[in-house]
């Protein structure tokens, strides 16, 4: 009795699915990327330049420990109480920014011993190598957010909205206004209180 030959399975159309449905999967699978700390460094230094003469009063020190302890201006201090201390400092308009103008908008004790205006205020962060990244960022949160409530609290002054709103609203692709404007008056608020945060090795 002769043998009968099996019927082949044309595998083409399996093929075609398998590469149709990889394109899906590719085009539909989101990658989480890396969130970290939104940093921009500073340019190569240029020999010819002379660094600016800043004021000792005008730097805010801040230095965590090997052992997590934080200083601030040489005296230890509670993470919980860091915010309100930059606040202050940032916020004191005890003098006048490089043009000469006293900061009308500032709402601080007017301190001269402290900040001139808070386009000279600089504050210094500096961390052992044995500091733990979690107090690192515990404080950099805490510096941040004194910068955000100064700006949010400028822009409602002015503008009826915080900082964040504003945006919010430029980052929205169905925002009706006019967005040319809107990127002016957030760029106001970012000169008025700008964020001079500097990390010292």
């Amino acid at each position: 009795m002769a043998k009968r030959a099996a019927p082949e399975v044309n595998a083409g159309s399996m093929a075609d699915i398998a590469f149709l449905l990889l394109i899906f999967f590719l085009v539909t699978t989101t990658i989480a990327t890396d969130s970290g700390l939104n940093r921009k460094l500073p340019p190569m230094d240029d020999e010819n330049v002379e660094p600016p003469i800043i004021k000792e009063k005008n730097i805010f020190t801040v230095s965590i420990n090997g052992k997590n302890q934080l200083l601030v201006e040489e005296q230890l201090m509670d993470l919980k109480d860091l915010r309100k201390a930059a606040l202050e400092f940032l916020d004191n308009g005890g003098g006048t920014d490089e043009n000469g103008n006293k900061c009308d908008y500032c709402k601080g004790k007017r301190d001269p011993n402290s900040s001139d205006h808070p386009n000279k205020a600089i504050i210094s962060l500096k961390n052992d190598r044995e500091t733990k990244y979690s107090m690192y960022i515990s404080v950099q949160n805490e510096l941040v957010a004194a910068y955000n409530i100064l700006r949010d609290r400028r822009a409602e002054e002015l503008y009826g909205k915080t900082l964040a709103e504003m945006e919010k609203d430029y980052d929205d692709v169905n925002y009706r206004g006019n967005k040319e404007n809107l990127k002016e008056k957030i760029e106001k608020i970012k000169i008025e209180y700008p964020q001079k945060l500097s990390e010292v090795q």
